[in-house]
């Protein structure tokens, strides 16, 4: 009978085998087994809750506790525990029951951090068992399955004495058949604060309800007048239904005393898509209508009925990375202007959205650390108010309570220090009802415990998590509604927390940047990503100043660049790059949509001629302040009117296309590369240059000189022929009386057959072809062939010399023509 009272698998101990043999000290076995439950000295309590567990197994049964009414209780009320106990030993569990256990009243904040990691059973701490009819009993627990149970037990009973927080523990004893004797096999620890008259001091806590999601609208806008907005995907309108995290922020957020803290893309978003909106399918797919208007409008109808009359908070456009701007992109130009442009339209979206007006001079960096450097940053916007948290303006080992929130840390700014258990109390996976109902209590002892500090009143403020679930969300409102119907706390707003007289003795040093967690320096935006976010403004900059309506650009990028910044890509490096980049691609799409015609080979024949360049502008909106140059990179061989280069103006309407002529002149025949460039008024390129050759084919000043001489030689001969007819009609006229000499070399040349077809000394024609016949019609001399027809019209010396030559008789190429 002693061996059974032995743990499996180990041998029986030398006293044990003396009580065998004497039998002296032992009444029998039940009395044995009794012994090796109670606990054997206090040494025994030495060797820690270790020792215990081995001893009780109280970790063979989990047990859960998934409700706990009320969770303040007060004089003449009934305390309901209810919850399941799951065996997850292998043997089964007989004879047990659960009951409550009423620990010793815990004084210090810190005891309550030590009770809530504690899953053993510790018999000094944990107290005695209620017991009585107070238990609820099972004949067997079979392995691995569950069973509910309820206990419900008048406060009277629980012999609460001063007010304080209590450790509750709800216990599973038992027996197995390889442990016949009942043992604790079971716990689950959780906290009773008793406070049931007002507290003599309030504490003034200030809740923030946060209303802060991820990036949801791209940059990119359809093309009408309304500018259609296109969503990354259509997660947003998933929060926004029944059920969803928004949702359920909303609907139990508007009947709790809260400060609304909101961030102003997430209302611009929400009022997006009450409007026709779009949904990315993919990169290179169409976007689709989205269809959640009606969602989008209640939501917002809600909200908007919600914040009335509340304080509300708006942190800048897209809740900016505040400590990854601080730490890496204060080297880059232009970051904290992106920053100052997220807090001036913050204002102005939450009155537009909402309907009432705003606090703009609270600063929020990620989980309340800060260091100078963010405390530099966060105030350069114009926020004279940041929310830190007390892990990070941690509290000398002197000062023995909790103080105020406000501490003035010089240069004119208060650091509002949100409490970080309590700030932190409903982090982690709240899915499971049980971890919620622990997180509740566990946030109402750490408040009550917070108050009993000191008799002095403090102004408390808690700041959770940016982005709570639906889970978590529903563990806060529940806790919140417990605490704001307490009598030791009362709501206040955030701004008369941060106005509220500081503690003397509160830290108001700020942490150097060394102390900046480094797990949370690991999540942070790095530098690259705002130098790509610099070079995305510097284009937006280059593209608005040719636009009519710059407004259609600039509002739509500028917010994709505050959205470039936001906290919550933390952690999701990735999807941040890709957002980045569409951001960057679509501005390159459409401020390429004004550009330059590409031009082939032109052809200039001739010393000079236009050169035409399009401009074509596919925006809906019409461009200007462009200037359109074109440069020659040979001038010597052709220039641009007179030059190397030159400018005109350049102005096209939406949807249309512009050609620009310059006239240009050749100097000497030959290719040459001719450069079109746009540029802005201010002097900065715009788009990309267009280079095309010019093939000049001018005829050059050694064959204008030919020419010249052949047309001289013309003239001269014309006039010899012109002299020379005017002599033979003299002759004509003078009859006999010529000179003998004349007459008689005539008569002989007329007789003489050789000469008779002699040529003239001006012309290559015999003299005879060039007389009359008897019809008076002049003899047509025959043409050689290949000679040019007199149908063609033979050129004539006073016909005017052309300006440029005849163009080439090869087949033309692929080419443009210049315009002559």
């Amino acid at each position: 009978m002693a061996e059974a009272a032995d743990f499996q698998g180990t041998s029986p101990s030398p006293a044990r085998r003396l009580l065998r043999r004497t039998g002296a000290l032992l009444a029998g076995a039940p009395l044995l087994a009794a012994l090796f439950q109670l606990p054997a000295a206090p040494a025994a309590h030495a060797t820690g809750r270790t020792a215990v567990q081995a001893a009780s197994g109280s970790r063979t049964v989990a047990v859960s506790v998934d409700s706990l009414t009320p969770g303040t209780p007060s004089d003449g009320d009934t305390l309901t525990v209810s919850g399941t106990v799951t065996n997850n030993g292998r043997q089964a569990v007989t004879d047990a029951h659960v009951g409550l256990r009423v620990g010793q009243r815990l004084e210090t904040r810190s005891a309550i951090d030590d009770v809530a990691r504690s899953t053993e059973y510790d018999p000094f701490s944990d107290g005695s068992e209620v017991g009585g009819t107070y238990v609820q009993k099972f004949a067997r627990l079979a392995p691995k399955v569950a069973q509910r149970f309820s206990i419900a037990v008048p406060v009277s009973k629980l012999d609460l004495s001063s007010d304080g927080v209590y450790e509750l523990s709800v216990s599973l004893s038992g027996q197995t058949s390889s442990e016949a004797w009942e043992q604790v096999l079971g716990v689950q620890h959780t906290f009773l604060p008793w406070q049931p008259d007002d507290a003599g001091t309030k504490t003034k806590t200030t809740y923030l309800w946060p209303l802060i999601s991820t990036v949801h609208m791209t940059a990119e806008t359809g093309p009408g007048t309304q500018q259609v907005p296109v969503f990354l995907n259509d997660d947003l309108a998933k929060d926004l239904a029944p059920g969803g995290r928004l949702e359920r922020m909303l609907s139990l957020g508007k009947d709790l005393d809260v400060t609304w803290v909101i961030d102003p893309d997430l209302l611009a978003s929400v009022d997006a898509m009450t409007r026709s909106y779009r949904i990315r399918t993919s990169s290179d797919a169409t976007p689709v209508a989205g269809t959640h208007q009606a969602v989008a409008k209640q939501w917002l109808a809600e909200l908007q009925q919600a914040v009335a009359g509340k304080e509300v908070v708006a942190l800048p456009f897209a809740d900016p990375d505040l400590a990854s701007l601080a730490h890496n992109g204060t080297s880059v130009t232009g970051s904290l202007s992106q920053l100052k442009d997220a807090t001036d339209v913050a204002a102005s979206t939450v009155e537009t959205v909402l309907h009432v007006k705003p606090e703009t001079d609270f600063a929020w960096p990620v989980d309340g650390a800060v260091d100078p450097s963010i405390v530099r940053v966060a105030t350069s916007a114009g926020a004279d108010k940041v929310i830190a948290r007390s892990d990070s303006l941690e509290e000398s080992d002197g000062l023995t309570y909790t103080p105020s929130a406000a501490r003035p840390i010089g240069g004119g700014t208060t650091a509002v220090v949100a409490d970080a258990r309590l700030s932190t109390a409903f982090e982690g996976d709240l899915t499971r009802a049980d971890a919620g109902v622990l997180a509740v209590q566990r946030f109402l002892a750490q408040s009550l415990e917070l108050n009993g500090q000191t008799g002095k009143q403090r102004s408390i403020v808690v700041a959770p998590q940016r982005m709570p679930s639906a889970s978590q969300a529903q563990a806060m409102a529940q806790a919140l509604t417990t605490l704001q119907q307490s009598t030791w706390s009362q709501s206040q707003p955030l701004s008369a927390a941060a106005k509220a007289k500081p503690d003397p003795d509160a830290t108001t040093k700020v942490p150097s940047a060394s102390h900046y967690p480094s797990a949370l320096r690991k999540q942070q935006i790095r530098g690259s990503a705002f130098t790509e976010i610099a070079r995305t403004k510097d284009k937006v900059d280059n593209f608005k100043v040719v636009l009519t309506d710059e407004s259609r650009v600039v509002t739509p990028f500028g917010r994709a660049m505050n959205r470039e910044m936001s906290t919550s890509w933390r952690d999701r490096r990735r999807a941040a790059a890709d957002f980045r980049d569409g951001v960057e691609d679509y501005l390159d799409d459409i401020s390429e949509q004004v550009k330059l015609i590409d031009k082939s080979e032109t052809k200039l024949s001739g010393h000079s001629a236009t050169i035409p360049v399009t401009v074509q502008n596919n925006l809906v909106q019409g461009v200007d302040h462009l200037v359109l140059r074109l440069t020659s990179t040979n001038p010597t061989r052709l220039k641009i009117v007179g030059r190397a280069y030159s400018e005109q103006p350049v102005a096209v309407s939406g949807g249309h296309s512009q050609s620009v002529k310059f006239t240009t002149s050749a100097n000497a025949n030959g290719p040459v590369s001719v450069i079109a460039q746009l540029y802005t008024q201010d002097g900065r390129p715009y788009g990309a240059p267009v280079v095309f050759d010019v093939k000049v084919t001018e005829i050059t000043a050694t064959v204008m000189l030919v020419i010249g001489g052949g047309v001289l030689l013309l003239v001269l001969a014309g006039f010899r022929m012109y002299t020379q007819r005017k002599r033979a009609a003299a002759r004509e006229d003078a009859g006999t009386g010529h000179d003998p000499d004349e007459s008689g070399e005539g008569s002989e040349d007329a007789g003489t057959g050789d000469e008779a077809g002699e040529a003239d000394e001006d012309t290559d024609r015999p003299r005879e072809d060039r007389t009359e016949n008897l019809t008076g019609a002049a003899e047509r001399p025959t043409e050689e062939p290949g000679a040019r027809s007199r149908a063609e019209g033979p050129e004539q010396p006073s016909d005017p010399t052309p300006d440029t030559a005849a163009e080439n008789a090869d087949p033309s190429g692929t080419g443009e023509k210049v315009d002559r």
